[in-house]
């Protein structure tokens, strides 16, 4: 799923966090709601997108047929005008589902503050699905700044970056760069051979919109910092050494005239520019939309470039990741029957491997490339390797109510006007953490 589709996740103007809290019990305490002559039924939010749709109802189908005591009911959420709003619109009119997918971190922080979810790890049985699955490093970025969790993610695309392999090597450079000053390298011998090419074109580098940041500031802050988060609950907890440092190394490219930050058709595929933020969806696009993106021979796919005083094997990178919640409206008993549906979908691999190959998302677990239930599914698709591989070194978006603001600050105070040559680094850092602890108060 591209999250750029359905990035801009704001509250709906009519509803406020107090109104959502209000709302949010509306049945908790009810013995009957959603049991029926011992039968409880539980209703599921299915994200709209056909794929994750059937996947769900094929899943629902099968776990009934064994544990006939539960049904769980498999619907797509609405995405008029988003699935947030609808999430929220059916809080506050008391028609909450038992749980759903389709929640980032940064959204769910806002539903958890309305105290509209539950938190996963006070459910019977949590612990007993993160290790069935493997997912003790996936997890470790997931823990909210209350030191609770609130989602359970479902899929990790940990973001990569392209670059043009065939034009890298005709540069004299076998593989993709590692560290900033590789990267320098690599811009200053482009712009000598093809004054007008670029490093990276892309005009969302000098737009302030707050989901753009996910694919260039913390892709390259992630890796910068290792991991660090960047805001704690209410506290602006950004390293200025690394913030800097992936300031200054945008700056460099600016200097070079290594960026293009204007529209351009098609500017990756064209070769215009030779560096891009790819997700994995990316790859069957290319297939039907530009056969001749060939993984290993067109173009490559690496983790962030880091600064040279750090180690590039293991560098972090930001995941475009999304997951499944507990609604705090359902009954205790209803609260049961999802974590039961829960362990029982992620007790075996092999509903894993059915929702790659019915999605291509990376399931967010640790062993993609080691456990052999997914062997031939990468075998066949050798370009979304690197994104299994990955998938540890994800870091998703912050838990802070306010990421949509700080993020929207983020661009205005720092990294577009660096994109720009409109400040030096250390200045914007400075700027926009004042701005950004202002937010936060």
């Amino acid at each position: 799923m591209k999250i750029k589709k359905v990035a801009s996740i704001l509250f709906a103007a009519s509803l406020t966090v107090s109104g959502l809290a209000g709302c949010s019990t509306g049945n908790k305490d009810s013995k009957t709601a959603g049991s029926k002559n011992g039968v409880t039924t539980i209703e599921f939010w299915a994200a709209p997108n056909p794929t994750q749709q059937v996947y769900w109802k094929e899943v629902a189908e099968e776990f009934t047929k064994e544990n006939p005591k539960i049904k769980v009911n498999v619907s797509p959420m609405k995405e008029s005008p988003t699935s947030e709003a609808s999430i929220q619109s059916a809080i506050a009119g008391g028609s909450a589902p038992t749980l759903s997918e389709n929640i980032n971190r940064g959204f769910a922080a806002q539903l958890a503050d309305s105290k509209a979810l539950v938190p996963l790890d006070e459910l019977d049985g949590w612990k007993e699905v993160t290790e069935s699955r493997k997912m003790e490093n996936t997890m470790k970025g997931w823990e909210f700044a209350d030191g609770h969790q609130y989602v359970l993610p479902i899929y990790s695309n940990a973001m990569l970056f392209g670059w043009r392999l065939d034009i890298l090597k005709e540069l004299g450079f076998n593989e993709a760069p590692k560290t900033y000053s590789e990267m320098l390298a690599v811009a200053k011998k482009l712009k000598e051979k093809y004054p007008d090419k670029y490093v990276w074109a892309k005009a969302d580098l000098a737009d302030p919109t707050a989901w753009k940041r996910w694919f260039d500031f913390f892709m390259l802050y992630d890796a910068a910092s290792n991991g660090n988060k960047f805001v704690e609950g209410t506290k602006f907890t950004g390293e200025a050494k690394a913030g800097e440092q992936v300031l200054s190394f945008v700056d460099g490219l600016r200097k070079e005239n290594a960026l293009l930050p204007k529209q351009a058709k098609d500017p990756f595929e064209s070769g215009l520019g030779i560096f891009t933020d790819i997700g994995p969806w990316t790859i069957p696009y290319w297939a039907d939309k530009f056969p001749d993106m060939k993984f290993n021979e067109t173009y490559t796919l690496a983790l962030p470039p880091v600064p040279d005083d750090m180690d590039p094997a293991n560098a972090k990178t930001f995941a475009d990741t999304k997951g499944l919640v507990v609604y705090a409206s359902a009954t205790k008993e209803q609260q049961k029957a999802a974590m039961e549906f829960i362990k029982w979908v992620y007790a075996n691999p092999d509903n894993d491997v059915k929702w790659l190959e019915k999605t291509s998302l990376p399931p967010a677990r640790d062993d993609l490339t080691s456990n052999d239930a997914f062997k031939a599914f990468f075998d066949k698709n050798p370009a979304l390797q690197p994104y299994a591989a990955a998938v540890p070194n994800g870091i998703p978006s912050m838990d802070n109510a306010k990421y949509n603001d700080i993020q929207t600050l983020i661009g205005q105070q720092a990294f577009n006007p660096v994109v720009k040559g409109e400040k030096d680094p250390k200045t914007a850092w400075k700027d926009m953490q004042k701005a950004i602890e202002g937010a936060l108060k």
